[in-house]
């Protein structure tokens, strides 16, 4: 037996960045905000947004990594720092592509209902 999921219309173009994303209901809010943003600013909001939830994880991956000592890629050599902190950014990088832990979905709403504001007021 397969189950489908109802296909609901998306107004944001990423599923990480839908107006759907408050309370699993629409955000009405953002939409309008989304009406004011250009194309261009949004994808430039999703990029920053995106960037900063990999910088936050990157630095939480580096936090957990810190202490590890033993041997193999995380012992304590002195080649391995700067190993450590190449594959920490990447798989900070590659969490936040894949949706991340939700931080960017919050950073990317601020940010479009502030430049929303901006526009208005303008």
């Amino acid at each position: 037996m397969q189950t489908s999921a109802i296909n609901t219309p998306r107004l944001a173009t990423s599923s990480a960045f839908s107006v759907e994303s408050r309370n699993g209901r629409p955000d009405f809010e953002l939409a309008a905000a989304l009406q004011k943003v250009s194309p261009q600013q949004q994808a430039k909001a999703q990029k920053t947004a995106t960037d900063f939830e990999a910088m936050f994880l990157n630095s939480m991956f580096a936090q957990m990594t810190s202490g590890l000592k033993g041997e193999g890629p995380f012992g304590d050599t002195p080649g391995t720092g700067v190993w450590r902190s190449m594959l920490t950014e990447q798989y900070s990088k590659n969490f936040a592509q894949a949706g991340g832990v939700g931080i960017a979905s919050d950073v990317y709403r601020t940010l479009i209902l502030q430049q929303a504001k901006t526009i208005r007021t303008a």
